[in-house]
């Protein structure tokens, strides 16, 4: 589903325009994404939990040559969906 898809049904379900659900969206992203910068962790009740993590540099190998790599640390968001989401997904 892309981005003005979930849009679209965003907005049915609020009963409201598409350009007020893209408002809704835009505004919720921006404030995970500042929350997460600042706490490092966001837990949202039923939906998920946001996490920055730390990956650790590790020796890998390019595909294409063979030849050995270091790939260095990096931060990396992880999402950990809630029971209930995946009940509801999965069934």
């Amino acid at each position: 589903m892309t981005k003005s898809e979930f849009v679209a049904k965003l907005a049915e379900k609020l009963g409201s325009s598409k350009s007020q659900a893209e408002h809704c969206y835009t505004a919720m992203e921006a404030a995970l994404a500042e929350a997460l910068r600042e706490e490092g962790k966001i837990s949202l009740v039923g939906i998920a939990t946001f996490e920055i993590k730390t990956r650790s540099a590790r020796t890998g190998r390019n595909p294409a040559t063979g030849e050995v790599v270091e790939i260095p640390e990096k931060k990396v968001v992880s999402i950990k969906p809630t029971k209930g989401l995946t009940k509801a997904v999965l069934g």
